[in-house]
């Protein structure tokens, strides 16, 4: 007998404030439930936002106080879900951790936010978000049953590139897979955030759980990430949901919009002081015989009108024909695959800052949520460039993974698992009871 479930992965962008991002989530799962989705994906670090585009001030060796400004906004637009640095595990489900005298529940509300959507809806909810605990904040995603309320959570293991400065490390513990029955049709289901996919073990990890639902929230639209997921689907012989957020630049959350560059009054209500930074040294631009061109620095010439000591002229003082060549400006085009090409620029009227409010229309994030069944075959998707209202929906039959198993099963028949071993620190990666 058919073990069906429909399925969905919701193209939501995070909005303004985790408020109203809530808001949107519970509307999303609404719909979807009058649609009859049995459980629905929304994208990485959907509540608190993924922060892209943002520098956070940091260069290596250096963070500016507009950056620590930023990053407090970041900070506080997180949720607070209750549990500890470290990860309480089972303690943090099952609501074993000591609660403060006047509090009904530990944290600020969302996860017993979340878990009312679901059980108001009657959907399963798995969900994105940058959890805030203590003095760090995780990208987790967490799982939410409408009956038994959240049955599991786990933190982000290896944040990819620049998310190193803002997110902590979780643990490979929370790798856990969970199990939960819906509709009849029994699901071990668990997730990769974004790169992990790409981390091999981690992989086995999961598909040693025999996991047959694999959740991969997502903030990558490259052309790669589509192919990466019918990989993981035809290798884990199992049904694959991902979700990217989409988005256009003039749609970040505000936080991020905010003109960082400005004085910002400090606890006292003065501003800060700055001194003014050195100004760059005048150069003259001599051609080689091979055409190639060299810069020079121009001796006893400052471009702020001040004289050295020396007495040398200023470049007011000069005659014009005396000046010294200016560097030329120049424009970054964008090739097909993605490389970038600096070329001179086409009149003297270029800006070092060409951008216009036509870029407020461009998409820093395309999305490319896609839903792929345990042979690898796309089922729905890849959507690009749908930024709100975005939402794939398939039924799947979930004894498809079994009939996969006929010939390869890579934890299992075809793992050689007496020659080859995964161990996986504070995780136990046989299949869950």
């Amino acid at each position: 007998m058919p073990q069906l479930l429909k399925l969905a992965v919701a193209q939501s962008r995070t909005l303004s404030t985790t408020t109203e991002t809530l808001e949107a989530l519970a509307s999303t799962t609404k719909t979807a439930a009058q649609q009859g989705v049995h459980l629905l994906l929304f994208p990485e670090a959907y509540l608190g936002g993924y922060p892209r585009t943002c520098t956070f001030g940091a260069a290596v060796g250096a963070r500016d106080p507009a950056g620590r400004e930023q990053f407090l906004q970041y900070f506080h637009s997180a949720v607070d879900l209750g549990d500890t640095p470290v990860g309480a595990g089972d303690d943090w489900v099952e609501r074993k951790l000591p609660v403060a005298r006047d509090k009904e529940h530990r944290g600020d509300g969302a996860r017993e936010e979340l878990e009312r959507i679901a059980r108001d809806t009657g959907v399963f909810v798995v969900t994105g978000l940058v959890e805030r605990a203590g003095g760090s904040l995780y990208c987790a995603v967490v799982y939410v049953c409408p009956k038994l309320g959240t049955i599991g959570k786990r933190r982000k293991v290896m944040p990819t590139g620049s998310e190193r400065l803002i997110w902590a490390q979780g643990s490979p513990s929370t790798l856990k897979a969970v199990t939960t029955e819906i509709a009849g049709v029994r699901l071990t289901l668990a997730a990769a955030i974004c790169w992990e996919n790409y981390m091999p073990l981690l992989r086995y990890s999961l598909y040693s759980q025999n996991v047959n639902l694999y959740l991969a929230p997502t903030a990558d639209a490259r052309d790669t990430w589509l192919p990466l997921m019918r990989t993981i689907a035809c290798e884990g012989r199992a049904v694959v949901l991902s979700a990217n957020q989409c988005v256009r630049r003039k749609n970040l959350p505000k936080w991020i919009q905010g003109d960082q560059s400005k004085d910002k009054e400090d606890r006292n209500g003065t501003k800060p002081q700055r001194t003014n930074p050195a100004r760059r040294r005048s150069s003259t631009i001599t051609k080689t015989e091979d055409n190639h061109e060299i810069n020079w620095p121009c001796a006893g010439i400052q471009s702020d009108g001040e004289k050295y000591a020396n007495g040398s002229p200023t470049i007011e003082e000069l005659e014009p024909e005396s000046l010294p060549k200016p560097r030329r400006k120049s424009v970054i085009t964008r090739t097909a695959d993605d490389h970038e090409i600096v070329l001179p620029a086409a009149s003297a009227s270029t800006t070092e800052n060409p951008a216009s409010d036509e870029d407020d229309d461009d998409f820093v994030s395309q999305g490319g949520s896609c839903i792929i069944d345990p042979m690898g075959t796309v089922l729905a998707g890849p959507l690009w460039k749908v930024e709100d209202g975005g939402c794939l929906m398939v039924e799947v039959d979930f004894e498809d993974c079994e009939r996969g198993r006929l010939d390869l099963d890579v934890a299992g028949s075809y793992s050689r698992n007496d020659a080859f071993r995964l161990e996986v620190t504070g995780l136990d990666i046989n299949p869950p009871p």
